[in-house]
């Protein structure tokens, strides 16, 4: 367990006999929770993690092929929670780590019983032919994956800013900006490919776990488009408009992304 817990910089806290798992989106890490996973250490054994490549993780450990798909990540988050010998326990996945956290109950589904996707989106690519719409076309990932693959720190400093929305509140973008710049450019080069190539649609398919959608205005990442696909996609799911803006409320509006939580569990 101790080359587990050091490999992603675990952090466990709180006092409850139920474990809640928060995990952090591209480009991001585990402090991005700061403002919400302590609300919940009067209930929950609260777990947090960071991702191979992000944080204080072990950059070791990180592997082309095992990670050049989404369930290599959840293969990674499954092998950390039965070490840690998580049943029955809350999962809170942000953006990306919606559907790492949807393909990780698929493969474990003992692990959680209930789902809280923050930002998800299962494809970011639209669909013209059946309708889906994922907010990007296929050229516009392209340029996206290029301008990164090209200037990683121009990419961070120019997308934070859009990611984030909430103009009004410069700090918020410039801590995105600098979370980006200190991912390792080539392992953000990877996850970025892997993340936004990604069709998890089919993986929604057949959970059987309760499932809270947050869905937050303007986000040009996750738009409500996609946020209504996963809830229709989840039989039984919640879905809640946010008043967040954005793509992160995690750290826009912490105290109406707890209530959100707190009201579903």
């Amino acid at each position: 367990m101790p080359d587990i817990l050091t490999r992603h910089n675990v952090r466990i806290s709180g006092r409850g006999t139920r474990t809640m798992v928060f995990a952090h989106g591209f480009g991001c890490d585990q402090n991005m929770w700061r403002w919400v996973a302590p609300a919940f250490e009067d209930r929950f054994r609260v777990v947090l993690f960071d991702h191979i490549g992000a944080g204080q993780s072990d950059l070791s450990a990180f592997d082309r092929e095992r990670h050049g798909s989404l369930e290599g990540y959840a293969q990674d988050v499954v092998t950390l929670c039965r070490e840690l010998d998580v049943r029955d326990g809350v999962f809170v996945g942000h953006s990306v780590s919606a559907m790492i956290g949807v393909l990780a109950l698929r493969q474990a589904p003992e692990l959680f019983s209930d789902m809280i996707l923050v930002g998800p989106s299962p494809r970011y690519i639209d669909e013209p032919e059946t309708g889906y719409i994922g907010g990007f076309s296929a050229e516009q990932i392209d340029e996206l994956l290029d301008f990164l693959d090209s200037n990683h720190m121009g990419w961070s400093q120019n997308m934070a800013p859009v990611i984030m929305g909430n103009g009004d509140r410069p700090e918020l973008a410039e801590e995105l900006t600098n979370s980006f710049c200190r991912s390792d450019p080539e392992i953000a080069r990877h996850f970025a490919r892997t993340t936004f190539l990604s069709d998890n649609r089919a993986d929604l398919d057949g959970l059987t776990a309760r499932a809270l959608v947050l869905q937050c205005m303007d986000d040009v990442i996750a738009p409500e488009s996609v946020g209504r696909y996963v809830h229709d996609r989840l039989p039984g799911s919640h879905l809640v408009l946010m008043q967040a803006t954005g793509h992160c409320p995690n750290l826009s509006a912490p105290a109406e992304t707890v209530a959100a939580i707190d009201a579903f569990l």
